[in-house]
């Protein structure tokens, strides 16, 4: 089972990667917090993102995740409250402090949050499935493959909220306007929901 493993490691990690630090509503909230509200009052945010994702995938290795590919009730309920609540976190991006002085006082999306949004994400949940249903093996230790395909994941999933909070902080003190900032708000916000079409598409 081991050798199964390493030999489907470096795939794994490839896939984590190009999961991860593709743009998805994780990263398009984190680059907006950060460039509002500064890369260190973005940590909660991150650590959320990748504490709720983590536990995420462990519960799906353990068996959760097979009512996402067999009921369409809990598909269809995920879907939907997934969007409901993408479209209040766009709203919160869209009217973010316009200024820095705002900005000190406006409260970011924070740990809670960040991790609850996790369970209602439908491309970490297909991203959770994908992964465990593709990297782990029949008659295996699904405790064991679990926990590794989750230490990769969760490794990429930090990597990459970091990469792009860092990015959000850089692109933040270069907005040095009230409209410069609103309106990279707006753009932010319009990705996130962007991000529903794909998401409203799926059967």
């Amino acid at each position: 089972m081991l050798c199964c493993m390493d030999e489907t490691l470096l795939p794994l990690i490839a896939f984590a990667a190009a999961m991860s630090f593709t743009p998805g509503p994780n990263v398009v909230m984190v680059t907006a917090s950060a460039a509002n509200h500064g890369f260190r009052r973005a940590i909660p945010h991150m650590l959320g993102v990748t504490f709720g994702f983590g536990v995420m995938v462990m519960i799906v290795g353990a068996g959760l995740g097979g009512l996402l590919l067999v009921d369409p009730r809990f598909h269809a309920a995920l879907k939907w409250t997934g969007a409901a609540y993408i479209l209040y976190l766009a709203w919160r991006i869209a009217n973010g402090a316009a200024v820095s002085r705002e900005a000190t006082v406006a409260k970011p999306i924070g740990f809670v949050e960040a991790a609850l949004f996790q369970w209602v994400n439908v491309k970490g949940w297909i991203f959770a499935v994908g992964a465990l249903a593709s990297f782990t093996t029949a008659g295996g230790n699904i405790w064991i493959e679990t926990a590794v395909v989750s230490t990769v994941l969760v490794t990429a999933c930090l990597a990459s909220v970091v990469l792009w909070a860092a990015l959000g902080a850089r692109i933040g003190r270069a907005l040095r306007s009230a409209r410069a900032r609103l309106a990279f708000n707006w753009s932010m916000a319009t990705l996130l929901l962007a991000s529903l079409v794909p998401v409203l598409h799926v059967a």
